[in-house]
């Protein structure tokens, strides 16, 4: 039996000073328990502690009323944490009577009664007492008397001043979510507040706020009247731009990356966005916009931006292994901000096949990268790279250097457009012999990206079109590449612990034929990126018995994704596609087809991802299944 695993290691960054190992940290998360057995979920000792037992009985009401205010409870939920002391266990039983009364006017119930009795006496009998009678563990009872559920009654949202009266906003309490009859729920009038400020500060108006909240519960009809006057303040544009914390980077250029509309009208919605491209940057750990205390008598609001830079110096480095490829390492080093306004510096480098291989039969690549972003204004990068590398699978060998350059820019927050050219001279020996080539090639890529998650999606499409006419000098042969792929999730409820994925990507070659083309620019399927099951590389067409790489290739992919647990998900799939001679998709030859089913571990850095399956129609060199291991969802 064949067997093919994978595993990739998860590459960590390194401050430039030394860092004493306590315990093994990834991002925050330790996947093997908490750093100290004696400080156990960061919580200290507790001094005196004072077990109690504890028990709630509610008369009336729903059964999910029960569970809410079971749920409400610190006296209930944090029994496994034994306060300090008899006065940390009425602390906490004068805290969840606060907290009890607020559930039931959450759940809109505003006439009923909490008792709470510990060691047999009232609250108020015993933070009197100068100790608690009785028994240990100290008896606790709870008694709430929900009494009848209230309904909305009058709902009044006025304004409060003519800047309110004029803003354009319409205080109607239906479209805020206050409907007359239907159960007063707390939560409901703060949503509505929340709501109606944030409309006023979307119209331009930065001190929007509820002057007057008036709130009267009517015991003899069980209805809840509600009154609001709001205040918008006045009108704002935004004023001077400000930054502060900024050490290595030049404040020029901060003001010119975040794109705030100065004297255009003030909006959350554009510093949202501007924190947002901030912090696409890469090289600032926490970035804030912050309004002035008032508007100027002008009309005009200065904001400040404050920023904390992050190390400028970063290493990392990571590992691999593959039961038939053997060990891989990989590092990088990259030097954040080069010059003050955003440049990064990145040179990387890795080995593969470590193990069984002679030094020939590595595979390596060296690679040096040079990024400036807002090199032809706000929302632009430019990028220039130069690497070499070798290659060895299966199907050839191949030994190359590129030299590339593009220029980018986000066209939208979901739209990126990429267009450059490259240089590449291509040393290689597959079944149909040694060649050389020396390609030049002008390149466009375009991304379409609506994915709430980039490694856990549960909604949205990734769209890429790429598309390079390239020229072989070497060998005077003219050529396209094209390829596009789409992915689409979609939740199947609204926990989104059901998620539907799907992934369709095909391309084309235009070229005289198969070995006029670099055999590394070949289009290949099979392994863990394509038809999960099939050994890397290994599926296409075929000349002696040995894959050649083809013109063409379709591909799709299909998952169910569940949320078992916070930390726990299950996956199946079905993979299907194959790689052409000719030049576009011969469906005649047929589709290979690879299923199976997953386990993903959700930790903060995405999720850890375990999958194994079985290919349904092997051939040579395809193993009986695989195994695969990475860091994200499979697409």
């Amino acid at each position: 039996m064949t067997r093919c695993v994978s595993v990739l290691a998860l590459a960590a960054a390194l401050a430039t000073a030394p860092v004493r190992a306590e315990a093994l940290d990834l991002f925050g998360w330790l996947p093997f328990g908490s750093k100290s057995s004696d400080d156990e979920q960061g919580q200290p000792a507790v001094v005196d502690p004072l077990p109690y037992t504890a028990s709630l009985r509610v008369s009336g009401g729903p059964p999910e009323l029960e569970t809410a205010l079971t749920g409400s409870s610190e006296l209930l939920s944090q029994g496994d944490r034994l306060p300090s002391g008899e006065a940390g266990l009425i602390a906490r039983a004068v805290s969840d009577f606060e907290r009890l009364v607020g559930r039931l006017y959450v759940e809109g119930y505003y006439a009923g009664t909490v008792n709470i009795r510990v060691a047999g006496l009232d609250l108020q009998q015993a933070l009197a007492a100068p100790s608690l009678p009785g028994p240990r563990p100290v008896p606790v009872t709870i008694s709430v008397d929900p009494g009848p559920l209230f309904t909305f009654g009058t709902i009044a949202i006025t304004p409060a001043d003519d800047a309110a009266q004029g803003a354009g906003t319409v205080f109607d309490g239906a479209s805020y979510g206050l409907v007359r009859g239907e159960t007063a729920n707390s939560e409901k009038i703060l949503r509505a507040e929340r709501a109606i400020v944030a409309d006023l500060k979307a119209a331009g108006y930065p001190f929007a706020r509820i002057s007057r909240r008036e709130i009267v519960a009517d015991h003899d009809t069980n209805r809840l009247d509600v009154r609001l006057s709001v205040a918008a303040g006045r009108a704002a544009r935004f004023g001077e731009v400000s930054v502060s914390g900024a050490e290595a980077t030049d404040p020029d250029f901060i003001v010119t990356q975040a794109m705030l509309p100065v004297g255009g009208a003030y909006s959350p919605a554009e510093i949202d966005r501007a924190t947002e491209r901030l912090n696409e940057l890469g090289i600032f750990s926490s970035v804030r916009i912050v309004p002035a205390d008032s508007i100027t008598p002008d009309g005009l609001l200065p904001v400040t931006i404050e920023v904390s830079e992050r190390k400028r110096n970063v290493i990392g480095v990571g590992a691999n292994w593959s039961s038939s490829e053997g060990f891989g390492v990989e590092s990088y080093w990259r030097r954040r901000n080069l010059f003050g306004r955003g440049e990064l510096l990145s040179l990387e480098g890795s080995v593969g096949r470590i193990g069984d291989n002679s030094l020939s039969d590595l595979e390596y690549s060296a690679r040096i990268a040079f990024e400036k972003p807002g090199a032809f204004g706000p929302q632009t990068r430019f990028t220039t790279s130069l690497g070499a590398r070798q290659e060895v699978p299966d199907a050839y060998r191949s030994r190359s250097i590129t030299a590339d350059a593009f220029y980018e820019r986000d066209v939208t927050d979901e739209l990126s457009v990429k267009f450059g050219g490259e240089v590449q001279f291509a040393d290689e020996r597959d079944v149909f012999g040694n060649e050389t080539y020396l390609l030049t090639g002008v390149i466009g890529q375009v991304t379409y990206d609506t994915r709430d998650d980039p490694l856990n999606p549960t909604k949205g499409i990734n769209a890429l079109l790429f598309a390079e006419p390239a020229y072989d000098i070497q060998g005077a042969n003219a050529m396209l590449f094209t390829r596009g792929q789409i992915s689409a999730y979609r939740a199947l409820d609204d926990a989104a612990r059901f998620v539907l994925a799907g992934r369709l990507g095909a391309g084309s070659i235009i070229a005289p034929s198969v070995r006029s083309i670099p055999a590394a620019r070949r289009f290949f399927s099979g392994g863990g990126g394509s038809i999960r099951g099939y050994a890397y590389r290994n599926v296409g067409p075929r000349r002696n018995g040995e894959v050649t790489g083809g013109r063409s290739f379709v591909e799709a992919s299909g998952e169910i994704r569940m949320t078992a647990t916070e930390t726990i998900g299950l996956v199946g799939f079905v993979d299907a596609g194959n790689s052409f001679d000719a030049m576009y998709p011969d469906f005649s030859r047929g589709l290979k087809v690879g299923f199976g089913a997953g386990l993903r571990y959700f930790t903060p850095v995405g999720p850890l991802r375990f999958d194994i399956a079985v290919p349904l129609d092997p051939e040579k060199d395809d193993p009986d299944f695989a195994i695969y291991v990475g860091l994200s969802q499979a697409f």
